[in-house]
């Protein structure tokens, strides 16, 4: 056997040294690159990641539209994954369930059928689930734009076929839905918002160029994010974000306060912070409650269904005032959670950070190119197709040459040829004419053409003018973003405050009532709904502001309790020294954060137990009654200070001394002045006596005691507004509908009314940009007394409250 030669692999021909630092720097800038570029950080065109951009692009070649049948999830992953994205099947379908869950987007691109999952659990697995692409994915696709040479195409990641760069993005998917993604040394974290205000902020960009609009002006009309889950957004540094591409806001789960049973009140949870589960919220509680972090709560129960919603039941103990609960859950739970912004996405190719007014323009600018793209390419169809038309009139005018031509020709190209000469056609119009069927020849037919050639010829110069004008170019998208909102424009879901309005419940940290001081005080309610406690005798401010027009007012002590009167007719007390101070900027707290209201539940005035003046209550059903400050004192607080029928509300409560008339305003302009002593005192048991006569379809919106020289203001639902002096409204006994206040033109109702002095009477009032918001300083009630009866005349601005001023 002949020996066998062993094999002498030897080195590399060349060996290049290199220092591994060097080696591991290159390296690694290549492969964050590509991590940037081709994965984590969206484009700024159409806001989306390549998987997901490369997703919808396969959904619409294999065909599934939203008027197609639904088809398996995996068939999309798979296509997706062999064709165009060359990664895990388990990150392409993570990405499509994304897209078609509603409580991540505001506006999903994915139709699912299905379990696609839940803010706690996972969804089932591909091969489970449906899905086919929604209309908005359509009009992100661009419908037929896609295929006009709209958008730049590269190879794949195999070189068998092309995909698209970026999508024509109608709809402004980056600043609707928002994103999240983490690369290589940087990240992107952009909040959802309402499609119709960023609607409303793109057009302003579009309008508004020299100067552009400020970061203050796009503000008010896209105020801050909006979440699919709802919630209460504080605005802590939104501007900053808006203005820099920087910033953060606090999200806050929307609470709500219910009567669980007579002793007990339970937290009711409806929305929760964006991405947030409720059976982590569950879970966090109850290991707080059991460890002791928490003290107060006696139970939690997840009641969230498909009818009702979201709905999570916090019982507290008996005697435990709910808000100082609340206030600990929002400190130690994800009830409130920091949202951190940074937008950080793709600019031809380069990782920017961006800011509001950045992410209106370059979407402006992208459909601006989508537009002049499409309306070239739709100019060059309509010119090749208008070329044909005009071969086919001339040769429908020489019909009688034609069919000579064609019949002394041997073949089909010398047709053509002699066509071609003896016409002077083209090619591309002898071929036509060659392929033209004999039933084109009737005169309806050729009538056809020649309208199809006039439409043509229109449309030619339509689309001529529309390249050569940039207005119109605008014009065009703003229509087109006006048709989006009309199609799938939803009504804001979150609440926006500011981090001022966000009043924390402290309670006061003594051990017993003995620890409390004894020192006199000042309690306010204002219309605002925020109690304060202040000095008798302390500083006052020449300008009030949104906090400083007030309800009521009660001279006490801090070691005393304070008791308020809701609309569902209960009594609520805090101590005092509970209530937070009037200082500085600080207007106390909100009143249903102190006394702990139920959902709906409105506080109308303030008690204490030292005053000498009767309660005079007054439902919106016309029902009066009277009681003494020593009974309300004396009621336990959260029950009834007056038995309501059915769904009736208090609609007034308001001290009046004896011998004074009062005055009860209903909604169809009626005004009963009447002696307050002929309603009756009586205890927390009774169900009052009838005050006021209603018309059907009437209510009562407010009352107030006849003291001194006074007016009764009103407001309409158009915003005209009257004053009225009480020397017109005659005296009459209680039960009847007393006089007609103002005549109604186009009016239908009372809307706002304030019973009380003309001297130091405040208004708030619409801001000039938006009526719905209210200015927030207060100005002097702009309308002349005028004789009763008389119709109402227009303000400025729409008022919006009533108020003496606190100082």
């Amino acid at each position: 056997m002949a020996p066998q030669k062993s094999l002498d692999l030897g080195f590399a021909a060349e060996i290049v040294e290199i220092p591994v630092a060097d080696e591991m720097s290159e390296s690694f800038l290549a492969y964050s690159l590509s991590v940037i570029t081709s994965r984590a950080i969206p484009d700024v065109r159409d806001g989306l990641k390549p998987v997901q951009r490369r997703i919808l692009y396969s959904m619409l070649n294999m065909g599934i539209r939203p008027d197609t049948p639904h088809r398996k999830s995996a068939r999309v992953v798979g296509d997706t994954m062999g064709k165009y994205h060359p990664h895990g099947d388990s990150a392409i379908y993570d990405a499509l369930v994304r897209m078609g869950q509603d409580f991540s987007r505001n506006v999903t691109l994915i139709d699912p059928q299905g379990n696609f999952g839940s803010l706690d659990d996972p969804p089932a697995a591909s091969r489970y689930t449906e899905c086919r692409l929604s209309f908005a994915a359509m009009e992100m696709l661009g419908r037929d734009e896609i295929d006009q040479d709209t958008v730049a195409y590269r190879p794949t990641y195999d070189g068998e076929s092309t995909e698209p760069e970026y999508l024509p993005g109608k709809v402004p998917n980056l600043l609707v839905n928002g994103t999240t993604g983490i690369a290589v040394g940087m990240a992107t974290n952009m909040a959802p918002h309402n499609l119709i205000e960023v609607a409303d902020a793109i057009k302003l960009v579009l309008n508004q160029r020299r100067p552009k609009p400020t970061v203050d002006e796009l503000m008010a009309v896209l105020p801050g994010p909006d979440l699919p889950s709802g919630a209460i957004v504080v605005d802590d540094s939104l501007r900053d974000a808006y203005e820099n591409g920087k910033g953060s806001f606090r999200m806050r789960a929307r609470a709500e306060f219910e009567q669980i049973t007579a002793k007990r009140q339970g937290i009711v949870i409806t929305e929760l912070p964006y991405m947030i589960g409720p059976e982590k919220i569950v879970a966090k509680v109850k290991d707080l409650a059991n460890s002791g972090k928490i003290t107060g709560i006696s139970g939690i129960t997840n009641l969230s269904d498909r009818k009702s919603g979201l709905r999570i039941l916090i019982e507290c103990q008996p005697g435990v005032n709910p808000q100082g609960v609340l206030a600990n859950l929002y400190r130690l739970t994800p009830l409130e959670e920091t949202f951190a912004i940074n937008n950080v996405v793709l600019v031809d190719g380069t990782p920017t950070t961006v800011s509001l007014f950045d992410l209106c323009h370059h979407y402006i600018q992208h459909r601006l190119d989508v537009i002049v793209k499409r309306t070239e390419f739709r100019l060059k169809k309509a010119r090749e197709r208008l070329h044909i038309l005009e071969g086919l009139v001339i040769a429908l005018d020489n019909i009688d040459l034609v069919v000579s031509i064609i019949r002394g020709s041997q073949t089909v190209a010398e047709a053509k040829a002699e066509l071609q000469k003896q016409l002077k056609l083209s090619e591309i119009q002898a071929t036509h004419i060659l392929d033209m069927p004999l039933r084109r020849l009737v005169a309806l037919a050729r009538q056809e053409i020649i309208d199809e050639r006039d439409l043509k010829l229109a449309e030619i110069d339509d689309y001529l003018k529309l390249l050569k004008s940039e207005k119109r170019q605008r014009t065009l998208v703003e229509k087109e973003l006006d048709e989006l909102v009309e199609q799938f424009g939803e009504p804001r879901r979150s609440k926006i405050m500011q981090a001022d309005d966000i009043e924390e419940f402290v309670p006061a940290e003594v051990e017993t009532l003995t620890d409390v001081p004894d020192e006199p005080c000042v309690v306010t309610l204002s219309t605002s709904g925020q109690i304060g406690r202040a000095p008798t005798e302390g500083a006052t401010r020449a300008t009030p502001g949104r906090h400083d027009l007030l309800v009521a007012s009660v001279i006490t002590s801090t070691d005393q309790l304070v008791h308020a009167i809701t609309s569902h007719g209960r009594v609520l007390s805090a101590l005092a020294f509970e209530i937070g101070e009037v200082a500085g900027r600080s207007r106390g707290a909100a009143a249903n954060q102190v006394f702990g209201t139920n959902k709906g539940e409105d506080i109308l005035t303030i008690v204490t137990a030292t005053g000498t003046e009767p309660i005079v209550l007054v439902t919106r059903n016309g029902i009066a009654k009277r009681v003494t400050a020593e009974e309300v004192a004396g009621t336990t607080t959260a029950k009834l200070i007056m038995k309501l029928k059915d769904t009736d509300r208090i609609a007034a409560a308001f001290p009046a001394p004896e011998g004074v008339d009062i005055v009860i305003v209903a909604s169809d302009a009626q005004a009963l002045r009447t002696p307050a002593s002929d309603i009756s005192v009586q205890g927390r048991g009774a169900s009052g006596v009838a005050g006021m006569k209603l018309r059907p379809g009437a209510s009562v919106v407010a009352a107030g005691p006849v003291l001194g020289d006074g007016i009764v203001a009103t407001v309409t639902d158009l915003g005209t507004a009257k004053a009225t002096p009480f020397e017109d409204i005659t005296s009459k006994g209680r039960g009847g509908q007393g006089v007609r206040l103002t005549k109604f033109t186009k009016e239908k109702t009372i809307v706002l009314a304030h019973v009380g002095s003309a001297d130091g009477l405040m208004v708030f009032m619409s801001t000039d940009d938006d009526h719905r918001k209210q200015h927030p300083n207060p100005v002097k009630f702009p309308v002349e007394s005028s004789a009763r009866d008389l119709v109402s005349t227009a303000t400025e601005r729409p008022i919006m409250g009533f108020g003496p001023a606190r100082w």
